[in-house]
């Protein structure tokens, strides 16, 4: 008996697992799904987390008027053209339409950030823009106003295809959350891996498990009845497989988010997804 299937048999112990079946697409539904794009990825088929939902959760977020997560995207439309901070500027004052201006960038990060000598993502990187552009205070983690704007800006990517930059100072990063991805953490002994990479498809209480794909983040999930970031939900992992959570924002989960954006390149985004 593998390693793995001995630590999700530990997790059906624990009330985790309550019960398995193999993956199956679903039936004649207009799929989100790519090839992946490195011969040295692990899955050979990239599959959005939301072939794993309900129809009735499928169709909520492909409907704009319902998907419950367009509420932060409308508040970001209004935050975007709000001057703040002593410089009186607005984030339109720099970067204009961002229909234009943000086409590319929700795709693309984290990227790497010359000045910090560290790989930024786009609640940091909007945060940046706050403090040193528009001499405004930096918003909290998980604040709706961080929220909106993180969902708002990304959303002007959707559709376009999940692009990271691994190599060149992003490969210590790369590798940094690859290990992060892999290594089992908590009293139950579990990977990232463990669920998203060997078990996808099976189901976790009511739940189905994903490949744990982030091109739909900042999501709108029905459990918490409001948006969230993905390093919530890297939290939120850690916590189910009682292990020590990192903070949002540290190094650890930003090198965990960096290696799970590369492991769903090409898959386009979402945001706001809708999950449960």
């Amino acid at each position: 008996m593998t390693r793995t299937r001995i630590a999700l048999l530990s997790a059906v112990a624990a009330g985790l697992v309550v019960s398995g079946y193999a993956f199956a697409l679903p039936e004649g539904v207009d799929t989100i799904q790519v090839k992946a794009a490195s011969k040295d990825h692990p899955l050979d088929e990239l599959y959005s987390g939301w072939h794993f939902r309900t129809p009735e959760t499928q169709a909520l977020q492909e409907d704009d008027f319902e998907n419950p997560g367009f509420l932060w995207v409308e508040q970001g439309v209004d935050l975007w053209e709000t001057a703040d901070g002593s410089e009186g500027k607005s984030c339109a004052s720099c970067h204009g339409d961002a229909a234009e201006s943000m086409a590319e960038a929700g795709a693309a990060m984290p990227k790497w950030n010359e000045a910090l000598g560290k790989p930024v993502n786009m609640e940091q990187q909007i945060n940046l823009c706050r403090s040193e552009r528009m001499g405004a205070k930096p918003w909290k983690w998980e604040s709706s106003e961080l929220l909106s704007m993180t969902a708002f800006v990304r959303n002007q990517s959707r559709g376009k295809p999940v692009d990271v930059q691994v190599d060149g100072p992003m490969k210590p990063w790369f590798e940094k959350g690859e290990t992060l991805y892999n290594t089992r953490v908590g009293q139950l002994d579990l990977a990232c891996s463990s669920c998203h990479q060997n078990y996808y498809g099976q189901s976790i209480r009511a739940d189905r498990l994903s490949q744990g794909q982030s091109n739909g983040f900042p999501t709108y999930r029905l459990k918490w009845q409001k948006l969230g970031s993905l390093h919530r939900r890297f939290k939120g992992c850690m916590s189910q497989v009682r292990a020590e959570p990192y903070k949002v924002g540290s190094d650890e989960f930003l090198a965990l988010e960096l290696y799970v954006n590369w492991r769903g390149q090409g898959l386009p985004v979402e945001t706001p997804a809708v999950r449960q």
